[in-house]
Order: C-alpha cells, then sequence, then structure tokens
C-alpha cells in the first residue's frame, strides 16, 4: 500500500507520483511536466488495458479529483499483485513442457518436479555391400538396423523407468524394459529386460558406438536380458558396479522371453577411473573386470551360440544335434582412455560352455576367446569419448563455415574358437578355426543429432572351407545414417 502522505500539499505529491509511476523515461526530462489532466487520460487508458473500469474522466480532475485520483492508482497496484499472486499459484500447478535437440521432448510435474516423462528416439539406416563374395555371396542392400523410439522418465523420487521399442525387422520387440528403484545413488535396484553387465563395447549405447557394427569380443558378451540387477557407484562417483541374476543368455545374443532350461545366469562388473574428477592427463582412463556365471542344458539356438563376423555374416555355428550341458563362464578384463581428441577402447573375454553329443555321450568343455583393440581421433578437436563426439563445435550449416566433427577409427581384433570343438562338435568345413579382422572409418557428426558413418572392415579366416581349405576373405563397405535426439 502507498505510503501515508507526508506533506502539506496533496496536489504536489500525487502529481510527483503519478509523474513517476505513468510517464515514459524519455518524458522525464521534458521541462513542462505534464498536467493532472493528461495524467489522469494515461491512467485511463491503463485501467482499460487491465480491465478496471474508470471512475472519473480525465478532464474531472482537480483537487476533488485528485482523490479520485488516487484511489484509482491504489486499483491498479491492487490488481497487479493479484495478478502476480494468481500467476504465481498457474506457475505451481502447471507442469513444464520442453523440447530440444539434445534432450528431446520432455514433460514435467509441478514442483518439485519428481514425475518427469521424456520421450527420445534412435533411427538408424544402413548400406551393407561386400567385396570379391565369390565363395560365400552375400546381399548388397539397403536396410533399416535400428528404430528405437524411448519413453524414460521418473515417477517421484524412488522409481525410475525406460521402455524402447524395435521397430526394424520382420517384427516389432522391445530392447530395454526396466524399473529403477533408486534407493541410493551408491544402490540402486534394476527390474526387467536390460543389458547384462559384461562387455565394454556391448555396454555402449548403439549411437555411440565407434564403428557401424561390434567387434569381435561382442560376439562372445551376452547382450540384452531379463533379470534383477543391483547397480550403483561411489567415491565420487569414480567406482561403479553392478550385480544381477538374469534368465540366462548365449554369446553374443539376447535372452529369450522365457527361461526355458530352469537355469539361471549370475553376471557382475565393477569398474573404476581413479583420476575422473582431478582433470589431468588420467582423468579420462577407466578400467574394470566383468564376469557372468551360469547352467545351459538344451539344444538349438537359445543354448548355443553362432558366432557373427564385423560384415554380420556367420563364420562358426555347432552341429545341430550338439547340446549346451553345463556350466557356461565368462570373464572380461576391460579398459578405455580418452584424453581431448584421442580415444582408446581395449578389451578380451573368454566364454566357456560344457557342450555334449547326445548320439555318443562324449563331452567338452569349449573354450573360445576374442580381444580387440579400437582407436579413434577427432580431427576436428572436439573431445572424444565413451558416449562418442556429443557436441559439435561448430555444427554442420549450409552456407555457413560449419563443417561439424570429424573422427576418424581404426580396429583391431580376433577371434579364437576352441581346437577341441573339431571336428565332433563343429564341422571343419563350414566353421572357421580363428578370425581375424580389421577395420578403418570416418564418422561425420553434423550436429548433436545427425551423424553419418563409413567403415571398411576385412576378416581373415583360418579354415571354415571344404577339403581343409581357409574360407575366403571377407571384404564389407558399411555405410551408416544416424538420426537421434
Amino acid at each position: 500500500m502507498p505510503t501515508p502522505y507526508r506533506t502539506s500539499s496533496p496536489v504536489a505529491w500525487l502529481s510527483g507520483a503519478l509523474a513517476c509511476a505513468l510517464v515514459a523515461p524519455g518524458a522525464q526530462a521534458q521541462t513542462a511536466p505534464p498536467t493532472v489532466e493528461e495524467l489522469a487520460r494515461r491512467l485511463q487508458a491503463i485501467e482499460q488495458r487491465l480491465g478496471t473500469a474508470p471512475a472519473a474522466t480525465a478532464t474531472a480532475a482537480n483537487e476533488a479529483g485528485l482523490s479520485d485520483l488516487d484511489q484509482r492508482l491504489r486499483v491498479i497496484e491492487r490488481k497487479l499483485e493479484l495478478q502476480s499472486e494468481e500467476a504465481a499459484t498457474r506457475a505451481a500447478s502447471t507442469p513444464t513442457v520442453s523440447l530440444s535437440a539434445s534432450k528431446g521432448l520432455s514433460v514435467k510435474s509441478p514442483p518439485p518436479g519428481d514425475i518427469e516423462v521424456k520421450f527420445k528416439a534412435l533411427v538408424q539406416g544402413d548400406g551393407r555391400f561386400y567385396i570379391d563374395d565369390d565363395q560365400y555371396p552375400q546381399n548388397d542392400t539397403f536396410l533399416m538396423r535400428r528404430i528405437e523410439p524411448t519413453i524414460e522418465g521418473t515417477w517421484g523420487s524412488l522409481i525410475g523407468y525406460r521402455v524402447t521399442a524395435q521397430l526394424a525387422g520382420d517384427s516389432a520387440t522391445t530392447s530395454d524394459v526396466y524399473l529403477d528403484l533408486k534407493f541410493d545413488p551408491r544402490a540402486t535396484v534394476r527390474i526387467g529386460k536390460t543389458k547384462v553387465p559384461v562387455g565394454l563395447e556391448r555396454l555402449q549405447s548403439s549411437g555411440s558406438t565407434a564403428q557401424v557394427e561390434l567387434g569381435l569380443p561382442g560376439e562372445l558378451a551376452p547382450g540384452r536380458d531379463i533379470g534383477v540387477q543391483l547397480q550403483g557407484e561411489f567415491a565420487s562417483s569414480t567406482v561403479s558396479y553392478a550385480l544381477g541374476v538374469y534368465n540366462g543368455a548365449v554369446d553374443g545374443r539376447d535372452g529369450s522371453t522365457t527361461n526355458p532350461d530352469n537355469d539361471f545366469e549370475v553376471a557382475a562388473r565393477v569398474f573404476v577411473e581413479p583420476w575422473k574428477n582431478d582433470g589431468n592427463a588420467l582423468s579420462g582412463l577407466g578400467f574394470g573386470i566383468a564376469g557372468s556365471s551360469g547352467d545351459k542344458e538344451g539344444v538349438g539356438n537359445n543354448f548355443l551360440p553362432r558366432y557373427r563376423s564385423s560384415g554380420q555374416v556367420q563364420f562358426f555355428n555347432y552341429r545341430s544335434a550338439v547340446a549346451a550341458d553345463g556350466e557356461n563362464t565368462r570373464w572380461s578384463p576391460q579398459a578405455y582412455y580418452y584424453r581431448n581428441a584421442f580415444g582408446l577402447l581395449g578389451e578380451y573375454i573368454n566364454s566357456s560352455q560344457d557342450v555334449r553329443l547326445p548320439a555318443t555321450g562324449a563331452r567338452e568343455s569349449i573354450e573360445n576367446t576374442a580381444w580387440q583393440l579400437s582407436a579413434g581421433y577427432v580431427l576436428t578437436g572436439e573431445d572424444a569419448g565413451y558416449k562418442g563426439v556429443t557436441r559439435p563445435n561448430h555444427p554442420f550449416t549450409v552456407g555457413s563455415a560449419g563443417w561439424g566433427a570429424w573422427e576418424l577409427v581404426a580396429r583391431y581384433g580376433e577371434l579364437d574358437i576352441d581346437d577341441d570343438a573339431f571336428p565332433l562338435f563343429a564341422d571343419p568345413a563350414v566353421s572357421a578355426r580363428n578370425a581375424k579382422a580389421w577395420g578403418v572409418g570416418v564418422n561425420w557428426y553434423l550436429n548433436n543429432n545427425f551423424k553419418l558413418v563409413a567403415n571398411y572392415t576385412q576378416t581373415d579366416f583360418d579354415g571354415g572351407a571344404p577339403a581343409g581349405a581357409d574360407r575366403e576373405d571377407e571384404k564389407a563397405f558399411f555405410t551408416r545414417a544416424q538420426f537421434s535426439f
């Protein structure tokens, strides 16, 4: 409320107050102040904009009218206060909707904002072209590799969730479907379908991997599976861990929607980044170890793996009569190092599976191994990272100097099949004993959301052809256009 009058001249006081409140700043510099009638007309115009009916006309302003002008000014002040209170109340009860290139579309509940729904998507269109594939011809093709709309968020301070559909291919399915019970950053319980915490490259987002397809160690690591997982991080996020129980997935594949053999698998991973928060030359170094153990019993693809090359062509499988019959264990030391524009990722994985040939009763524990080193360098100076180049310094724009971010990548790896697999459990005329693969590529990040990729990979095989010959080298040129938000 206005301060009570402390002058012997109400006319002078009100004229000064109205001059300050109603006159534009530039007008205050005029040598001749506006008349009371002019102030009254301006006040009347403000009242009309605010929806307050004027009590008097401007021409009626005089000594008696000054009191009326004062009262009308008080009404305006109170109306503005009510409008401000109403706006604050509305803001406190209205959800917040935001849309950005990096975070997608999100809807957040009114304060404290602990309910949130985010809408994201990943779309990948690939081109696959094979060179000199005379012995094992492959189809040169364009395909939709992934179409993954995602809904994720929080439902209160305790519950997080994620649902990712997979619409590429002949039928729709799901990739991730889980709930997180967030008791503490050091202890979150995840329930549902998620990535099994074993393979380092497999744990990367599908939109962040250095090359179009995973390296050979990804063929020995499990994919996604259904189960219960305890995870968390501590020591200022320098140590992370995951420990879970799952239905059990074969090497290189997702687990089935059920548990056909009634056996389960335990997997665990510990990863350490000791200098993560120090900002020195070792701040981008991380290393850890992961493993899994469980029993598998049965015949067919749900129990025994088939291994593919970097060009996604199968080069090893067990004979159709062979059964998984016992323990399946994996262990994997792994590490990465990122420093400015340079990145290096390496992993080794050992996978053993007890198998049996029912017709003869022969049994064996088959132990297969794989390893890889993958390096990258961002030519345009952006920081490399496990999540890829997240933000180009100068996004590509038609007609301007911005060309996005450019990254060169290279990879070498090997997958070795246990000699005991041949010839009883695997046919040496169709299954290779060893695969060595190298590849080079370029990634062009046009902006935060669009990425173009081109890779050349070559895989050399030991065995895998009739009469003990080596399977022909696989030469593949893959391209990818990726949109994500």
